[in-house]
């Protein structure tokens, strides 16, 4: 599959707009009414491109695992460089995205230099306006408020998709992996170190989901239900199962991380724990350490207060013949 590959220098040149704007009216306004003079639409003001340092991108695709099978796009992409560093280090393809046409012209003469055109492309557009859902990966280097504006649009891409930031979060979506690097160069700020935010897009499982195990030889069939609570990646969970409507004991609560469309509900320090995939309404859980199939199929249940196993549309055990000892 290809990555598409995220940046976003542009933004960073909004950073000191707000103090100018501020210094400038209050150096004005003693001389002239309030009424006689507004300040400038921000996306008016023409401030510094700021870059990313090369110990910067490289930690940034290092952390997203970029691959040769990856499309990466770049919003904000600035001179390009993200972009590049994909497609020469990782044969990645990629799409660069600028508001500035002279930095557009000159990423564009630049693939052309290097011999990448046949990888990359840069376009002058709006990072808004951008269809997102190629992407794999993305990285941004952008500011606090357009992460928060951007986070809606990148929590619905595919589950699996990397998303990585320079020095800003995404709020109370709490990172998967974060790295703080040193970087001499950095221009901005007195510290000169940077962070690396890296997120993995979360499968949407928040809800009911039932599943039936046949009957076999030496159990009964039994309505099996998962019930999860979703924040994010992070899952808080209720797996559960009756036989012929009662309590058949098995009642696990547990938490785990979602890493895109995979979890694992944990069960004992001394196995790897009970294995889940998600594929859009269906979930597919190897329950062999509660007992249960090892590969049992959910489906997602119309609402919350629906009873698994009360429709004939029951879900049924991806292979019968799989059916597991009990632990």
């Amino acid at each position: 599959m290809s990555a598409f590959l995220l940046c976003g220098n542009l933004a960073m040149r909004n950073l000191y707009q707000p103090l100018l704007i501020g210094l400038l009216w209050g150096a004005l306004q003693p001389l002239v009414s309030a009424a006689e003079i507004a300040p400038a639409p921000l996306q008016d003001l023409d401030v510094p491109f700021v870059v990313s340092a090369p110990v910067v991108t490289r930690t940034m695709l290092e952390m997203a695992k970029v691959t040769q099978s990856d499309y990466v796009v770049d919003l904000g992409s600035g001179d390009g460089r993200i972009v590049f560093l994909a497609a020469r280090q990782y044969g990645a393809r990629g799409l660069g995205v600028e508001i500035e046409p002279r930095l557009v012209e000159t990423a564009q003469a630049d693939a052309q230099k290097l011999k990448l055109e046949h990888l990359v492309t840069f376009r002058k557009q709006d990072l808004f306006a951008t269809d997102l859902g190629a992407a794999t990966v993305i990285t941004m280097y952008l500011l606090p408020d357009v992460n928060l504006a951007l986070r809606p649009k990148l929590l619905g891409l595919k589950p699996g998709t990397r998303i990585v930031s320079h020095d800003w979060d995404m709020g109370d979506w709490i990172a998967d992996e974060t790295r703080t690097v040193d970087n001499p160069e950095k221009s901005l700020g007195l510290e000169k170190q940077s962070r690396v935010y890296l997120w993995i897009v979360p499968a949407s499982l928040d809800g009911k989901w039932c599943a039936q195990q046949s009957k076999t030889s030496t159990e009964s069939a039994m309505n099996v239900e998962l019930r999860l609570d979703q924040r994010y990646q992070k899952l808080n969970g209720v797996l559960s199962a009756n036989v012929a409507g009662n309590s058949r004991g098995l009642n696990v609560q547990f938490r785990a991380t979602l890493n895109g469309h995979r979890f694992v509900i944990p069960h004992s320090e001394q196995d790897s724990g009970v294995p889940a995939v998600a594929d859009g309404d269906t979930i597919v859980l190897n329950g062999a350490a509660y007992g249960l199939a090892s590969n049992l199929v959910f489906k997602r249940a119309g609402n919350a207060d629906a009873v698994c196993g009360s429709s004939k549309r029951s879900n049924q055990v991806a292979d019968p013949s799989s059916l597991v000892r009990r632990v």
